[in-house]
């Protein structure tokens, strides 16, 4: 009888939820029009909609995108989220007319940005005709101003996300949250006189705090069991507390604050998956109580003043993916139980004072690594994406012919001796950073043809830049201040495609992170990340000698460009002119001629400009941009005239250099005592050819001489054949 009961139980409930999903399709024609309403109030960019584009009448409201209804008809959730609205919403939309609204998600759009945005501010009543809202999601958007005093009103409230918008004032917490998102605006938290009775009710199990002003840990945290807890980018100091750690904590974020330490005694519950405690003022020696039945997939604790051995205890969190411990002060070697954690992905333990070797096992799974400003001995390389040795003391290195590397930076160390040829066989490689150290080798022409930055300044590079292979991809070439020599017209500058392309046509990535240091107009600076339509070439400090190709011109996407400290002469190209993208041109200190060509002055973006210490003659050409440079800029120019400079071109007439005409053109004169030479030999070899033809007398006697030393030479061999025999016939006798 009871299986009878329960087999009919079962078949009520599935027919009431299959009788649910049926009238879930029927839409109440009055929503349907309020739908259409919103769709009309509603400012947004149709290209990027994907939902109220689609809106229309030809199907049910409750199966139009974003749309969700319950059983009798009535609109409950509605997510238009990313939908590119910009316009506002006014207190009488048809949006506070879904009375039976449960979930509203206008996250990632841009409200209020045409109202003239008080800016985005929201009216006090903007809540009240949505009192069944159960989640409400307007996270990234423009809204500002004071939180309306309705939302507080909705008891039914389980999940509020305000998240990265611009609100200010004070927040009171609602009773019944279980999600509550305000990181990122400039809200403060009212925490009140914190008591375990006022608190007990609180069911928050995600809260997120990020950027709120905030000076210590929110009181009332204590008495809850959070699940999800973002407390960075506050002004929290001293020490971390131990009850934070709760029971069923998954993700803690403290990165960016004052924190000195953790309150011991304190154990990372076995549940956590994420934590960042990063960017803080962590001292002392690190110890992480870590279970074996740990869930920990993502540690980072850089940026601190951690000392000690990296503990054998982190070796617990076998789903271990990404460990970043960089910038602190930790030692000793690396442990090898580090191998168990099989899913190991991203290792970054640069900036510290680690010694011995890496565990090789740990080679077969990473995918990025950086080792940088350690003092790691090199490795044979197996399956890696990304590597950064840094200032370390390296040496020798073999890369496996499956190389799967695309990431490689070496900056900074003691390295020696070549480019390991065997980087030919990494396909796949983007980023190559080995400035800095003593290497000697000529230009890497081996590297694949995928490579976007190549970085070889400081070493003892030699011999030229011409290769066989092409470099469509290079955007960033730094190899200045090494032994480079040739001609620049031996490069072939024209398969630098990726140089020539606008940033619309560059989709390949938005930008590729990293760290390199670099002359940027006229400055030391350190990059970190380069976007698609920045390029740059440095080759300063050199050898190079001969023209400045007219190939450079058609580089219409290059930044920045210095061929200083070389010995180039000729003149500028000016097909310099097209350079329409130019922040930075250095060409001092060589021995350029001719006149600056008046295409320069058209340069609009260019910051920084050093032609000094050249052969330049003329008037220096005007332009908008070109005369708010200082007389710096071209000094050691004895021929130029004209603003900047105290020189006026009308009282001064002043020629070209010697050897070159007034256009930077080498002038080619006659050298007579080569030709006299050269007369004097076809005279002598002429005449004697003449005689021999048209004399007799003197063709015998010629012949007749050539025939006696001939025969002297015959007579001279014999003799010396007949004593070697008359010595070996002696040496037998005897």
């Amino acid at each position: 009888m009871l299986p009878n009961l329960m087999l009919f139980i079962c078949f009520i409930i599935s027919s009431s939820v299959f009788t649910a999903h049926s009238y879930n399709n029927k839409c109440l024609r009055h929503q349907e029009t309020l739908l259409l309403q919103l769709k009309h109030e509603l400012i947004f960019n149709s290209s990027h909609s994907t939902k109220l584009v689609r809106w229309n009448e030809s199907d049910a409201c409750c199966k139009w995108h974003g749309v969700e209804c319950d059983a009798s008809g009535y609109v409950v959730s509605l997510q238009l989220d990313d939908e590119a609205i910009f316009g506002g919403i006014v207190d009488w939309s048809s949006l506070f007319r879904f009375k039976y609204l449960q979930k509203l998600n206008l996250a990632d759009n841009d409200f209020n940005y045409t109202d003239p945005i008080p800016r985005g501010s929201l009216p006090s009543t903007f809540f009240e005709g949505l009192s069944n809202l159960v989640h409400l999601d307007l996270q990234y958007n423009s809204f500002s101003g004071n939180i309306p005093r309705s939302l507080f009103a909705l008891s039914s409230l389980l999940e509020l996300d305000l998240q990265n918008n611009r609100f200010n004032g004070t927040f009171q917490s609602l009773p019944n949250l279980t999600l509550l998102g305000l990181s990122y605006n400039s809200l403060s938290v009212d925490v009140g006189n914190v008591n375990s009775s006022s608190y007990g009710g609180l069911q928050l199990k995600e809260l997120y705090l990020n950027s709120c002003n905030l000076s210590s840990f929110p009181g009332f945290i204590k008495h809850l069991d959070l699940e999800r807890l973002d407390l960075s980018n506050n002004s929290i100091q001293g020490e971390i507390p131990n009850w934070i750690w709760g029971t069923q904590l998954e993700s803690l974020v403290l990165s960016f604050n004052l924190l000195t330490n953790l309150q011991k005694p304190y154990y990372i519950p076995p549940s956590l998956d994420t934590l960042y405690l990063d960017s803080n003022q962590l001292r002392d020696e690190l110890h992480l109580p870590i279970s074996f039945e740990s869930k920990l997939s993502v540690l980072l604790l850089a940026n601190n003043s951690l000392s000690g051995s990296i503990p054998t205890s982190i070796c617990n969190a076998t789903r271990l993916v990404e460990l970043y411990l960089y910038s602190n002060r930790l030692s000793g070697s690396i442990p090898t139980c580090l191998c168990n954690a099989t899913q190991l992905s991203h290792l970054d333990l640069s900036g510290n004072k680690l010694s011995g070797s890496i565990p090789a096992c740990l080679l077969i799974n990473l995918t990025d690594i950086n080792l940088s400003r350690n003092n790691i001995p090199f490795f044979p390389l197996e399956k890696i994406s990304l590597l950064d040795l840094s200032q370390n003391n390296i040496n020798g290195s073999i890369f496996p012919t499956d190389c799967e590397l695309f990431y490689l930076d070496l900056n900074n160390n003691n390295l020696e001796g070549k480019i390991p040829k065997s980087l030919e066989h990494c396909k796949g490689l983007e980023y190559m950073n080995v400035g800095n150290n003593m290497m000697n080798d000529t230009f890497p022409c081996m590297l694949s043809s995928t490579l976007l930055v190549l970085v070889l300044h400081s070493n003892r590079f030699h011999g030229d830049l011409s290769c066989h292979n092409s470099c469509p991809h290079l955007q960033i070439l730094d190899a200045s201040s090494n032994n480079f020599s040739g001609s620049l017209e031996s490069i072939n500058f024209s398969s630098w495609t990726a140089m020539m392309l606008s940033s619309d046509e560059k989709f390949r990535i938005d930008f590729l992170s990293f760290g390199m240091t670099q002359m940027v107009k006229g400055q030391i600076m350190e990059l970190y990340k380069i976007f698609a339509d920045f390029s740059t070439i440095d080759l300063s400090s050199n050898s190079f000698y001969g023209k400045i190709p007219n190939a450079i011109g058609d580089l219409t996407s290059l930044h920045q460009l210095n061929f200083s400290h070389n010995a180039l002469n000729g003149s500028i190209p000016k097909s310099f002119g097209r350079l329409s993208n130019l922040e930075s041109l250095d060409l001092s200190v060589n021995q350029l001629v001719g006149p600056i060509p008046q295409e320069l002055g058209g340069l609009t973006f260019l910051a920084h400009l050093n032609l000094s210490y050249n052969m330049f003659v003329g008037a220096i050409p005007k332009g908008r941009q070109i005369q708010t440079f200082s007389a710096d800029s071209f000094e050691g120019n004895l021929g130029l005239c004209g603003y900047p400079l105290d020189i006026n071109c009308s009282n001064t007439n002043v020629s070209p250099p010697a050897g070159y005409d007034e256009n930077g053109e080498e002038e080619k004169e006659i050298e007579w005592e080569y030709v006299c030479a050269a007369v004097g030999y076809v005279v002598g070899v002429g005449s004697i050819v003449w005689l021999l033809l048209f004399c007799r007398s003197f063709r015998q006697k010629y012949f007749g001489k050539i025939e006696e030393v001939v025969e002297d030479m015959f007579i001279a061999r014999d003799m010396r054949r007949r004593r070697a025999r008359r010595a070996r016939n002696q040496v037998r006798r005897h």
